[in-house]
């Protein structure tokens, strides 16, 4: 099947450098096009393409306001947004993700993480581009409160497994490398990301990651030893 990709960027040399990325993979199309925010939220209800990639710098309408508006808390049917950003504020990118979006790369990430990030998107999942989770780790160790914790606390406690898919996640893993990280099934790591929202009341694997984040479940460097467990 085609992936459905809509391009929200004010710089047309952007969008065009975008489009023959995407559009040079068999199986994602680029349906349109938007200069500003107010265009892009209109495409993308209008078109509900299978991905949405919003530069957070935006006319009229931010990106990150496009995300909440697409999928958001509160949105009845989500779309999938991927922010595609310079990264000059780590605070607008943390804005993105608590506002709904389901990934994040640098403009300069390179073709194959944009193209990963669709992909990954289209189905569910969620690619954060490495080098972004790092900065976002220095800049909740800086604004997080002495204790360390955001107050969010599980509905029911974590199993030491799934502290350790947590962990993945929030270091922007996919289900395929977590299950060759950990030596368990592909069905098993969806069983325990599924499982792993539920108990923290959250909808998707970047909320899992942001409250990794915010409660410092993740570790310094390298997650635990895949052996261990």
């Amino acid at each position: 099947m085609t992936i459905t990709v809509l391009l929200a960027d004010d710089q047309a040399m952007v969008r065009s450098g975008l489009r023959l990325i995407l559009e040079n993979q068999p199986d994602i199309s680029v349906v349109a096009e938007a200069a500003d925010g107010v265009e892009a939220l209109a495409a993308a209800r209008r078109l509900r393409p299978d991905v949405c990639l919003v530069d957070i710098r935006m006319p009229r309408l931010d990106g990150i306001e496009v995300t909440r508006a697409l999928a958001g808390p509160g949105v009845v049917d989500p779309l999938r947004v991927v922010v595609v950003t310079t990264f000059d504020l780590d605070e607008y990118v943390y804005g993105a993700l608590r506002g709904g979006a389901v990934g994040f790369v640098l403009k300069d990430a390179g073709p194959a993480l944009l193209v990963e990030a669709v992909r990954a998107a289209s189905v569910g999942d969620a690619l954060i581009s490495p080098s972004v989770t790092l900065r976002l780790l220095r800049h909740l160790a800086v604004t997080a409160s002495p204790a360390g914790r955001s107050g969010r606390q599980p509905l029911r406690p974590l199993s030491e497994r799934e502290t350790e898919v947590v962990r993945a996640i929030a270091a922007g893993r996919t289900n395929q490398e977590i299950a060759a990280q950990l030596f368990i099934s592909l069905s098993t790591v969806k069983s325990h990301v599924s499982g792993i929202q539920t108990k923290l009341g959250v909808r998707n694997r970047v909320e899992i990651a942001a409250w990794a984040w915010e409660n410092r479940v993740v570790g310094g460097g390298r997650q635990s030893d895949p052996g261990s467990g």
